[in-house]
């Protein structure tokens, strides 16, 4: 027998309930275990809980997280010359960056060094993006420059040179973020005045520049120097959206005691969505990440302390949100989104979203 149409009606609604994401409502640390380093970046192998942690130590480790005991054991015996500051997976290799301004491609399976660029910026390589297709691998470093290389064989395929190389005050500039787009398209920097870049990937036109201002703070009497900037990029699921960390104006500039904050933008149309701020968990934003269908948005960071913190996207307000034992630089969600891996000083945590 058919069903009416009261009834059919009926049944979509309840499909589309069932299917609608799960909004977290609480967060909590189930787990957190020692690192024997700072721990700045992270990535995941095949497996979604096999981590790799890009430390202070200058290695590149591999965690196990479903293992009995976990935990961190150098990939091989190369290693960077300073702090692994970016790291991604592309494919059966994994590419990170340094405070030394060099990108290693390494064998994932093995450890072994397959191509070193010792030049690849001639200052802190600060973070690192690839492609959905693993085909490409995006750096922006402290020279200010976005470069883009072939993920397969560590070739430089395109140098950007968008940014000012001094802050508007006269000192060095910093570029903090990168990362590209779930479809592709889009690469998305910022920089530490708090400036947007988006450009097109595939011809390297800029599409789009939002600017944070607020994220960026400068103190003309006790220090003459600056703090803040953009730390975090995420693109929503749909590439609508962008959404921007950081840290809110700041008192004292030698500590991390500004809100957390975060800007969401229809980056398109340069319109700003949500400014949000958060003087409970205060600290830098370091890493954002939006949930399935883009309901909400987790964000990782902190002072000297650290925090997760799920943001609802329909009206911008706090969903969740609970410290975690240090500053968080790093994050990823394990096999599904209610499982989060964060990487920060000296631990990793494992956090639940329920």
């Amino acid at each position: 027998m058919m069903p009416s149409d009261e009834s059919a009606a009926a049944l979509q609604v309840a499909d589309s309930k069932a299917a609608a994401p799960a909004m977290p409502q609480t967060v909590k640390v189930e787990k957190t275990i020692g690192l024997p380093a700072i721990g700045f970046c992270v990535t995941q192998g095949e497996a979604a809980t096999t981590l790799f942690v890009g430390m202070s130590d200058f290695a590149v480790h591999r965690i196990d997280m479903a293992a009995e005991k976990i935990e961190a054991i150098p990939i091989g015996q190369e290693r960077h010359s300073s702090y692994v500051t970016g790291l991604v997976r592309a494919g059966d290799k994994l590419v990170s960056g340094g405070y030394d301004g060099a990108l290693i491609w390494w064998n994932m399976a093995s450890g072994e060094v397959i191509r070193r660029v010792e030049s690849a910026h001639s200052k802190w390589v600060r973070m690192l993006a690839v492609s959905p297709d693993a085909s490409r691998v995006a750096s922006v470093a402290d020279d200010m420059t976005t470069r883009l290389w072939d993920a397969s064989c560590g070739d430089l395929i395109a140098t950007w040179n968008d940014y000012e190389i001094k802050t508007p005050h006269g000192f060095p500039a910093m570029l903090y973020a990168v990362t590209i787009s779930r479809d592709g398209r889009w690469l998305a920097t910022g920089d530490k005045t708090g400036i947007v870049l988006v450009r097109d990937l595939a011809t390297g036109q800029i599409a789009a520049r939002l600017e944070t201002p607020i994220m960026y703070t400068w103190d003309p009497k006790a220090r003459r120097h600056s703090i803040g900037g953009i730390r975090a990029l995420a693109f929503s699921n749909d590439s609508a959206m962008l959404a921007v960390g950081g840290m809110g104006k700041v008192g004292n500039i030698d500590h991390l005691e500004g809100s957390s904050r975060v800007e969401v933008f229809r980056w398109q149309d340069n319109v700003r969505l949500y400014e949000i701020e958060d003087n409970k968990l205060k600290g830098l934003v370091e890493a954002l990440h939006f949930g399935p269908g883009d309901a909400w948005l987790a964000a990782g960071g902190g002072d000297n302390s650290g925090f997760v913190t799920i943001y609802r996207m329909d009206d911008g307000k706090l969903a969740a949100q609970e410290k975690v034992g240090s500053h968080v630089h790093d994050f990823v969600f394990g096999t599904s989104p209610d499982t989060v891996y964060a990487i920060s000083h000296n631990q990793a945590a494992i956090i639940k979203l329920t």
